[in-house]
């Protein structure tokens, strides 16, 4: 399949794009090397292959899920800029 100049410049039309009539070859050029690329894709064989989210297998770290008793507000709270009577202190932000 090949892209005209006439079809570049429907395609740049529709995609709202404006292309000077000296640069319709050019980009007919680069829709033909797009299509060019697509043909090639569709000739691989990938039967068998499973679908993927990405290109490197991965899975998620896991931790056990233990109920615990808490009482680590000390332990909490320590990482926080200010603390008032064991609670998180922020600025008021209403009046």
């Amino acid at each position: 399949m090949s892209i005209t100049e006439d079809q570049a410049r429907k395609v740049a039309h529709l995609a709202r794009i404006a292309v000077d009539d000296a640069a319709l070859p050019a980009l007919a050029r680069e829709l033909n090397g797009i299509l060019h690329f697509m043909e090639q894709l569709s000739e691989v064989d990938v039967a068998g292959v499973e679908p993927m989210t990405g290109v490197t297998p991965m899975r998620l770290k896991r931790r056990e899920d233990v109920v615990t008793a808490g009482e680590m507000a000390d332990k909490i709270l320590s990482n926080a800029p200010d603390t008032r009577e064991g609670f998180f202190a922020v600025p008021k932000v209403v009046e």
